[in-house]
Parts: structure tokens; C-alpha cells; sequence
């Protein structure tokens, strides 16, 4: 009937004859039985319409039938006709929530993703953004993205991966970020940098992925720096996502997400620290990322620090050693870390001297704490 519509629309065979409808009347008329289609008659009908979608851009009907077929996306019960049940309980939820319900929600929610992977990239488009119009959950649209993209991605020449990455990445911009999975927006950023896809798409995906950074694992920040870069990791990128993390976030910020993020960077310098190639610049700035605040011990970034002037132990000048023990907070470092620290000699004689300081602060205020209260 698609087919028949476009050649009626193409021929203009809108005038009547003998008293009966025009041919392209009739067509339309016919669609006016659309929302009595089965799921099945659905699918069949969006094949056919990809196939003529460049005869039905200016077409009503083509948008009438997509929110026809969205429409029954927020029917969770409807059996797909084209994937087992086991393809569609393999389905993972885009975002990091992991409780009962959400998961059953899932399984109800994107019983349709398989169905729907047939679409090509400028159908794909269409019916996102028909989702997005009818208002459809964006934690599902979002998984249907990511679902979209590992599929199509495997099979896709470079010219089609980048297409369909620019794609993926527009259409997550433009919806609530809350739900979506930070591992699949870290994964998604990798492939953009390989790719090399435009500034604007990849400040897009480091903004989404900054905002909520305290959701991030260690293996997430773990991103190999540029091709003909020495430096293992991609520092830069992971400066650029904390200060959006905290630019952004400021005013809203809870004191957990601080802490949380806080840690993350640490166990992140812990990775980053033997690398000889790190610039004692980079790796101040990284120690020093952090608001004071978001820590309430400086031991890993003692840690980090030893580890870093042995590596260059030959390499930095007093000067330079002096300015990476600035990143440390002597009043939160445990007694242990203290008596370490005062003893380790790969360390500037100032940091020195500041711990064996710290340590008889504190044993003079346990002392006095003592008298008074005996």
C-alpha cells in the first residue's frame, strides 16, 4: 500500500473517476486502518517506508504511521514477532541502576529494540525523533541509542561508523542524561576519538559524561592518550572532565559525589603515577583537581607522590619536587604516613621536615588534650 500511495502521489492521480475515489484517496483512506495493525503489520509497513522514504519525506502519512508504531512502544506486554524471548531478556538497561524493579521494567521496556534494528540510519532518525516528540522515556530511548549503535556500528564501513556515531551522539545530548549508562557514553567517546569525530560531538559527549562523573569507575578513566603520544593514559581528557564536573555542578554538588569523585581520581593517579612520561604539570594538576574538601585523607596522594619521584628520581629538579609535594595536606595524612613520610628520603627535606612538624603538633595536642581531661 506504501508503494501504491507514492506512485499515486508521483502519477497525481487525485482526479475521480466514474464517481469513485481518486487512487491516492483511496490510499489514504486505507491508512486511516493503521492503528488496527498488528506489531508484525507494523514492522512490514516501517520496511516498506524505508524503502520509499525519499518519495515520502513530504508525506503526513509517513509521520502519522511512526507515532503510530512509537505509540505501541509504551505497551510492554506485546510479544515481538521477530526476536526470542531470549534476545530481548538480554537486553541491558542504559542506565547504572541495578534494583528489582528497574530490571523488570526493562524486560518490559525493550522487548522491541531487536524489531527495530533493521532500520537504516535516516529511518533511525525518524523514529527517534518521534520518540522524543511523544515524549517516550528517555532512559529508554537512550538504551535504544546505545543498542543502535552495537549493532550497526561492527558491520559499518569508517564513513558509516562516523555517521552513526554523530547521530548517537545528537540525539543523547538532547535528552535527560540521568539514566544513561556512563560505561556505554565512555565507550561511545572512545570510538569518537579513533574516529576522530568533530569537536562539537565530542565536547557533547564530555559534557555528558563530566556532569555525572561521580558514576564513573577507574576502568572507565583508563582511556589510551592520542595515537604518537608517549603518555599511556589520556590525561587531558580527564582534567577536561573533572573541571566539568565541577564547573557545571557547583551549586547542586552533594558532598558524597565530591567524596566519590575524589576517590576516583585518586586510585586514577595511583594508575597514572609510574608513567614516566607524565609531566610533573599534568600530574599536579590532576592531584590538585579536587577541592580540599572532597578529602578526608591525603594518604593515596602520599602514595602517588612516592611513587612518582622514584620513577623520576633522576628526572626533577629539587624545585619541581618541591612544587608536586604541594599538592599534599599534611594535617590529613595518617600518623603512619607521617612517620613514613619523615623518614623517606626520595621526598624534598621540606615535606620532610613538614611531617616531623605535623607529628609533634599532633603529640603536643594529645598531650594537652590529656591534662585537661586528667
Amino acid at each position: 500500500m506504501f508503494q501504491l500511495h507514492c506512485a499515486a502521489n508521483y502519477l497525481e492521480m487525485n482526479q475521480e473517476m466514474q464517481g469513485k475515489p481518486n487512487l491516492l484517496e483511496q490510499t489514504i483512506s486505507f491508512f486511516q486502518k493503521i492503528h488496527y495493525m498488528t506489531w508484525s503489520e507494523l514492522i512490514i509497513g516501517l520496511k516498506n517506508c524505508q524503502e520509499l522514504i525519499f518519495f515520502m519525506q513530504s508525506s503526513s502519512l509517513l509521520q502519522e504511521f511512526l507515532d503510530c508504531a512509537v505509540g505501541r512502544l509504551e505497551f510492554h506486554y506485546i510479544s515481538s514477532p521477530f526476536a526470542s524471548s531470549s534476545d530481548n531478556s538480554s537486553m541491558q538497561f542504559s542506565g547504572d541502576i541495578s534494583t528489582e524493579s528497574r530490571r523488570i521494567y526493562t524486560s518490559q521496556a525493550t522487548w522491541w529494540f531487536a524489531d527495530l534494528g533493521f532500520l537504516n540510519l535516516n529511518m533511525f532518525k525518524k523514529i527517534i525523533e518521534t520518540m522524543i516528540r511523544n515524549k517516550l522515556d528517555h532512559s529508554v530511548i537512550s538504551s535504544f541509542l546505545f543498542y543502535y549503535k552495537r549493532v550497526k556500528c561492527p558491520n559499518a564501513s569508517v564513513a558509516q561508523k562516523y555517521r552513526i556515531i554523530e547521530t548517537v551522539i545528537k540525539f543523547l545530548y538532547s535528552l535527560d542524561g540521568s539514566f544513561m549508562s556512563i560505561r556505554g557514553l565512555f565507550d561511545i567517546l572512545q570510538v569518537s576519538l579513533n574516529l576522530k569525530i568533530s569537536k562539537c560531538s565530542i565536547g557533547k559527549l564530555e559534557q555528558l559524561i563530566g556532569s555525572q562523573l561521580d558514576r564513573a569507575k577507574l576502568d572507565d578513566l583508563l582511556i589510551p592518550s592520542p595515537a604518537g603520544e608517549k603518555i599511556a593514559y589520556n590525561v587531558n581528557l580527564i582534567l577536561r572532565l573533572l573541571d566539568i564536573f565541577l564547573s557545571n555542578s557547583r551549586e547542586k554538588l552533594l558532598m558524597y559525589q565530591l567524596k566519590k569523585v575524589a576517590e576516583l581520581i585518586d586510585l586514577y593517579i595511583m594508575e597514572v603515577a609510574p608513567d614516566y612520561f607524565l609531566k610533573p604539570s599534568k600530574f599536579l594538576a590532576l592531584a590538585m583537581a579536587m577541592p580540599d574538601i572532597a578529602r578526608e585523607s591525603y594518604d593515596t596522594i602520599y602514595l602517588a607522590i612516592d611513587m612518582y619521584l622514584k620513577v623520576h628520581i633522576n628526572g626533577l629538579s629539587e624545585e619541581k619536587k618541591i612544587k608536586t609535594c604541594s599538592a599534599l595536606s599534611y594535617d590529613k595524612l595518617s600518623e603512619e604516613t607521617l612517620k613514613d613520610l619523615a623518614q623517606n628520603e626520595t621526598f624534598p627535606a621540606c615535606a620532610l621536615v613538614a611531617a616531623q612538624v605535623t607529628l609533634q603538633n599532633r603529640s603536643r595536642y594529645s598531650v594537652t588534650r590529656t591534662s585537661i581531661f586528667f
